[in-house]
Formats: C-alpha cells, structure tokens, sequence
C-alpha cells in the first residue's frame, strides 16, 4: 500500500501538472513578473563583510569603541612619489586639488601641504594659536626647497602622515564625514567626484597619484563585485549551454533549459530584494550557481524524455513517466544539495546566514522550476526526431562507462590501493593548511587599487586600521603626565614592530607642543619632564580644543584615549604572534586595576571572523554530514550503507582539502565554502547510483554483481553529463577577479570531479567486496526512495 500511494502520489503530482499546464505558466510568469519587480530592494554592501556574530566579545568591544569615537574607517590619503611634485606648477596644481576635495559637503577635513599648520606659542597666555605651514602668498623655487627641508626635518609630528618615512613621498589625508562612510553617498563622492577629479590632475600634471584607504578599498571592491555578477551570469550560460549542446545536439532542448535557469536566475535576484539582503561577494555567486546546479536537474529530465521516447514512442506517455521515475530521486538530490547550503543557516555569521538561506531556498526553487517547466514545453512541441535521440548511443560515452565496468570488475585492488595512497598524501597536505585573516588577501590583484595598496604598505608601513582604546578610569585621566608616557612607552613598543606605522595618539600633539614651546626646536619633540608638567600640559590642553586632527583621539570627558596604528597585511600566524605579544606588553605598562586597554579595529575584527569561521566550517560540514546521513538512512533503512554511501563522498573532500595544504591555498572566508558545497553536490550521484541499484537488485532477484553493473551502465552516463557541466560551470568562477573565488570555483570544480570517478569506481568496488554484508533483502527491502519500474508505474495507473 505504502509503496503504491508513494507511486500513486507520483503519478498524481505528474497528472496535475499535464492537465493544467496553461495555469501553471501563466503562474510561473506571474511570480516572475513579481520578483522582478522585487530587484530594486536589492542593496550591495557598503561595509566589509563581518564574520562574527553580533554578540561575539570582539563586536562588543567594537561597538563600544565605535561608541566613544565614531566609525574609524573615514580616511582616504592620495600619494605622490616624484622629485617633479616639489616644482612651483605642480605644487600649486597639487594643492588646488586639496581645495576642491575640500569643498565637498561629504569632507570633513583634508590634511595637506597647503592646509599645514604649526604651533606658534602665544605670549599673552598659556596657549598656542595654530598658524599656516606655508605662510608666502605664491611659491617659487627657493621658498619651495625652504618649505621641504623643514616639513622633513623640522616637523616630525606630520611623518606618517603628510610624508613618509623614507621622506621620498607626499600624501594628502582626506577624512569623509563619518555619518556616510557606510551609506551611499560615500560611493557616489569615490566614483563621481573624487576619482574623475584625481585623473584630471595626473593628465594635467603627468603625475601618477597612488589612492588608498578603507572607504576607497571597500568602494571600488564593491563595485567589482557588481560588475563580476553579470559577468558570471553570462559565462555560466554561456558554458553550460554549450556543454549542454556538445552532449544532446538540440537547440530546442538547450533553449528550454537555458530558459528554465534564467528564471530561476531572475527569482534568485528577486528573492535576495523580497528578503533585503545585500550583494555581497557571496550572495552575488547565487545566480550562477543557480544555472550550474540547475542544468543537470534539466539534462536528468530530458535525458530520460528523450529514453522513453525511444523506447516506445508515446509522448503523453514519456512525460508521465519523467515526472513519475525522475522527480522523487531528483527531489532528494536537490534536497541534500539544498541542506548542504542550509547548514551556514546554523551559524551565527549573518554574512554565511544569509547565502545559507538565500542559496537553499533558490535550489529547492529551480528544482521546481525545472520539473514543471520542462515537460509542460515539451508537451506543446512536436515530437523528438531521430537526429535529437542520437546522443543515447554516444560511442565515446560508451567507452568511458565500459571503462569504469572493467576498473571495478578486474582492478578493484588498484582502485583500494589508489584511495589508500591519496588519502595518505592528502592527509599530509592537510597538516600543512595555513588560515588566512587578511582583508586584502582576495582582492582583484591586477585592479589598481590593489597595487596603491601595496605602495602604501611599503611607503607608510600599513593600511589597516588597529585601534586601542585606553579606559583610565576617571575623567580628565588622559592628559595625567604617567598616563602620556605609559602611551609612549606603547608607542615605541608599536613603532619597533616591522608590521606597523608610526601610531598617532594625543601623544604626539603633547610632543609637538613641547617643540612649539622651545621655538620648534625638533630635538624637543617628545614628552615633557616632572618639571615642565604643569605649564606644558596646559599649553596642551588649550591646543587640543583647537586641533582638529587630534580632537577624535581624546573624547569630551578626557578618559577614554584612541591610539591608532595602521597594520601592513600580515599572515594570521604571525598576527597571532603579535597579538599574544601585544596583549603582554600593555598589562606591563598599564596595570589593570587602573586601566582598562582593549585592542580592536577593522583588521582585528577581520582576523577574529576568519578564525570563527574555520570553527564554523567543521560545525556546517558536520551538520551537513550528519543531515544527509539521515536522508540517507531515511532512504535506505540501513546504516552499513550510510558508510557505504558517505566514503565515496568523504574521500573527494579530503583529497581537495589534502590539495589546499600542498600548492598553499589557506582557508578563508571564500575557500570555507568549498567543503560543504560540493558535499552536498556529490552526494547526489550516489544517491541515483544506489536508487537504480536497489532497482536492479529487485529486477535481478538480488543478484549483486549484475546489479551493480546494470546500475553502473545507466546511471554513468547521466553523472558523467552532469559532473563535466558542473565542472565546467563552476570553473567558470576562474575568470573572477578576486582570488577567493577563482579558488572556490577551482577546488569545487576539481571536488566533484574527484567525487564522480570516486561514485563511479570506489562505490560500486565497495558494494561488491562488501556484498554478502549488505546486500541483502533485509538492507534495501523498503527503501523510501524508489526509482520506478515500468510496471509499477503501469500497475498503478491501470488501480486508480
């Protein structure tokens, strides 16, 4: 009974959508038309992607910081590395160019050579007044060499800021508002203002101008991500249909399947604005991830129209049948591939949530799409000719399958020994994977923003903000003379470490103020002594009011101190080493039970998020582990066939993950991917290859080996189609830009290869040695996933 309400349903689900086929289309093109109308919710990220959750004592501490001194990634610098800038044309050209970046109601400041200024010590009270650097009303060649030998040895204060150390560079500091640094309006400024404003001076001066900075990085980042998504789009279709042409030779049946895929493209775009989700570098891998995975739900379909067309030749008939034998299997392959994406859903990353829930939801959707649209097509036209059935007796095809028949007939030793050795080797690989934490690690690096990146790195020693926040426990505790020298004495720490830039605290106003009052004697730049405490601070005090540089370093009620190192990109390992190093040297200098010091910052939140993110990779990857395992024993009532059915699909990922480790690819946020997805993927072969065994072993009155062989020959050719489209669909990701894709869409693409000839030739070897254990009529006698007989499929019909 169970068996024939399950072959019933079916057969019902197949009548239902036969027999109302104009209302189906006419709903699928409603849906269509309203997530259309969906995509202009869509929002793309304006903010690096944070990996931790909410809650998570890093973001905490983040938080409070951001609540002391406000977002801290508002800085863009423009640099210029040339002896010509120093000449009186392009000097002037170069601080006009400040002028009008000022003028911008997004700027708050800009810090350049024309926008200078010095302490001068007041004589009518304990103060300075803050004068212009540049003081002669128009350059000329002598004032101009004046002026550069006293900003590079007179004015130490501005190295790291306006010059760099070697004293070979000049950069301009421009600070965004900090209320549109994650909105909009700082795209919009970057791409329309700032960036054409910057091109008309290097024509203008021949100069080239290096651009850097977080809120510049993250813009041009973002718009790369925009601009890849079409271009991802169009290459998966354009592989896929070509692939799908090679193998069947009709337009007729690529057409509709690359119709099918583009609605369920259009219904990812809708489902990620119906949900308000950002386009992120993960979300924005969805929609050809839709046409890759979807493309073999259409070969599974057409392929087996196209084998009961021939076989009989009765159209109603085929289509019936299609929908009856393919879509309970295919239903279960799309659900494990489903789960395998949904297990990001568990975790508590908002930025892996979220592709979790959109990337399940649009499988289960093409899915749908797919078992609907195609036979419903396929209903209205003619009937295939011979010509579209004669990829059925492909030759070459014939001799790939054949092969994997003599491999597991004759050398199933070689296939063991062969395993064995590459589990070994991979083993080794994988004691050798590195973690990556690095900001920049996957971005375009042939982009030109990626190499002012590296030049900055190398002229002003680090781009990544590192904030620490010094708590000292009572109002008006900062400008205390022992708090200033125990942040010197850190900054000196800071400044020794090859990883990071000169730091800039309130305690380089207090040593700028100092030199001011000895008649900017340089020698006097640092902190005053015991005995010039108390008229030095004062005058210090009186000229952080008036400094708009270092007013954000200090907050309103003196307590709270911001001390802020730029970090050049710096491997995990070793920023771990640091850290631990850090962490040590502030409880020496500041003691606990009189102040509170935390480390955070863009590049430590980063760091963090990619380290939660490996602890979440074993967490997803075993979820989805054990959640397959449990279709699977729903499926097949036994557990010797879940390690049965897991080894062949366990193996391919060690092996990739054995890979990583050997050719030194690390894990990160983009590579984290790979495990859980191609899990999920290539599970599916093996649940058609054990659903058509199972019906072999019924056929055969459970003869083993002539039923893993029949099962061998039909179901190779439909997982060798659909393992050379996803191969080919998911390396199309190589032509990605950024270096986290290209590496997922590589190590996926090389998983599943590796997990179509483990499916092919591991499980079926591991079915015949261990066939007297498990295959027997107890193991698989009522599966609940069936893949029907002809008969039972007309036995059914002819009781209804």
């Amino acid at each position: 009974m169970n068996k024939l309400f399950s072959i019933g349903f079916w057969s019902a689900v197949a009548r239902f959508i036969l027999r109302n086929r104009p209302l189906i289309l006419i709903i699928i093109a409603v849906i269509t038309v309203f997530m259309s109308l969906q995509w202009k919710n869509m929002r793309f990220t304006y903010t690096e992607a944070n990996l931790l959750p909410d809650e998570h004592q890093v973001n905490v501490e983040y938080n409070e910081f951001l609540s002391q001194f406000g977002e801290e990634g508002n800085l863009i610098i423009l640099g210029v590395k040339d002896s010509t800038l120093f000449t009186v044309s392009k000097l002037n050209q170069w601080n006009q160019l400040s002028k009008k970046i000022k003028k911008y109601n997004e700027v708050e400041l800009v810090l350049s050579l024309n926008e200078l200024k010095v302490l001068e010590k007041r004589k009518d009270s304990a103060a300075f007044n803050l004068v212009p650097f540049i003081k002669d009303s128009a350059f000329t060649s002598e004032n101009i060499e004046r002026y550069k030998y006293e900003l590079f040895n007179k004015l130490p204060f501005y190295e790291g800021l306006i010059y760099s150390p070697s004293k070979k560079s000049i950069r301009t500091a421009i600070y965004l508002k900090k209320d549109i640094v994650n909105k909009p309006e700082r795209k919009d400024f970057i791409i329309n203002d700032l960036i054409p404003l910057i091109k008309e001076f290097e024509n203008d001066t021949n100069l080239d101008v290096h651009t850097s900075g977080m809120p510049y990085i993250r813009t041009l980042n973002s718009q790369n991500i925009i601009d890849e998504i079409g271009l991802f789009i169009g290459a998966a279709l354009f592989v896929t249909s070509i692939i799908f042409f090679f193998f069947f030779r009709s337009f007729r049946a690529t057409f509709i399947s690359m119709i099918t895929v583009i609605i369920g493209v259009m219904w990812a775009f809708g489902i990620l604005g119906l949900l308000h989700y950002e386009i992120t570098v993960l979300t924005a891998l969805i929609p050809p991830l839709i046409i890759v995975i979807g493309i073999p739900n259409c070969i599974f379909l057409i392929n087996k129209y196209q084998q009961e067309i021939k076989l009989h030749g009765n159209q109603a008939k085929s289509l019936q049948r299609v929908i009856t034998k393919v879509g309970n299997a295919t239903l279960m392959t799309n659900l494990t591939t489903a789960s395998g994406f949904a297990t990001f859903i568990l975790t508590n990353s908002k930025l892996l949530k979220e592709f979790g829930i959109v990337a399940s939801i649009n499988i289960i959707v093409i899915f749908l799409l797919s078992l609907l649209i195609i036979p419903i097509v396929y209903s209205y036209m003619p009937q295939p000719k011979n010509k579209h059935l004669k990829h059925l007796n492909k030759k070459w095809i014939g001799t790939f399958v054949d092969w994997t028949v003599r491999m597991v007939k004759g050398h199933r030793i070689a296939i063991y020994i062969a395993a064995v050795f590459l589990l070994c080797i991979s083993i080794i690989g994988i004691f050798n994977i590195k973690i990556s934490g690095s900001i920049i690690e996957d971005m375009p690096k042939k982009t030109e923003f990626f190499s002012d990146i590296r030049f900055f790195e190398k002229e002003y020693e680090g781009i990544m903000p590192l904030e620490i926040l010094i708590d000292t426990k009572r109002k008006k505790g900062v400008m205390k003379l022992a708090t200033l020298k125990r942040m010197d004495e850190l900054q000196n720490y800071l400044s020794d470490l090859p990883e990071f830039s000169k730091p800039l605290s309130v305690v380089e106003l207090v040593k700028f103020s100092k030199q001011a009052y000895y008649n900017n004697n340089p020698e006097y730049y640092q902190l005053p002594n015991s005995q010039e405490r108390s008229f030095l601070l004062s005058y210090a005090k009186s000229s952080t009011n008036d400094t708009e540089l270092l007013k954000s370093y200090v907050d309103s009620t003196g307590q709270f101190a911001r001390m802020t190192v730029f970090m050049k990109d710096t491997k995990t390992d070793r920023f771990d080493r640091i850290e631990e190093d850090l962490k040590a040297k502030i409880d020496k200098i500041f003691p606990s039970d009189r102040y509170n010091v935390t480390l955070t910052g863009k590049a430590l939140v980063f760091q963090k998020g990619t380290k939660y993110l490996v602890n979440n990779l074993i967490i997803s990857l075993s979820l989805a582990i054990f959640l397959i395992a449990l279709f699977m024993a729903w499926m097949f009532r036994s557990v010797k066939m879940i390690l049965v059915s897991l080894i062949p699909n366990l193996l391919p990922l060690i092996i990739t993950a054995g890979l990583m480790g050997i050719i030194g690819v690390p894990i990160k946020p983009s590579t984290i991917l790979v495990f859980s997805i191609a899990f999920g993927i290539s599970v599916d072969d093996t649940i058609h290859f054990l659903a058509k065994y199972r019906q072999e072993l019924i056929a055969n009155h459970w003869r083993i080996k002539k039923s893993v062989f029949a099962a061998l020959r039909e179901t190779g050719v439909s997982m060798f189609y659909t393992s050379i489209v996803l191969f080919f669909g998911f390396s199309v990701f190589a032509i990605s830009s950024f270096g986290g894709t290209v590496a997922l869409g590589i190590l996926v693409s090389i998983t599943l290869l590796f997990a179509m000839l483990s499916n092919l030739l591991l499980l079926p070897s591991l079915l015949l040695s261990l066939e007297r254990s498990i295959a027997n009529k107890k193991t698989l006698k009522k599966p609940s996933l069936k893949i029907y007989t002809d008969t039972e499929i007309d036995n059914s019909e002819g009781k209804e």
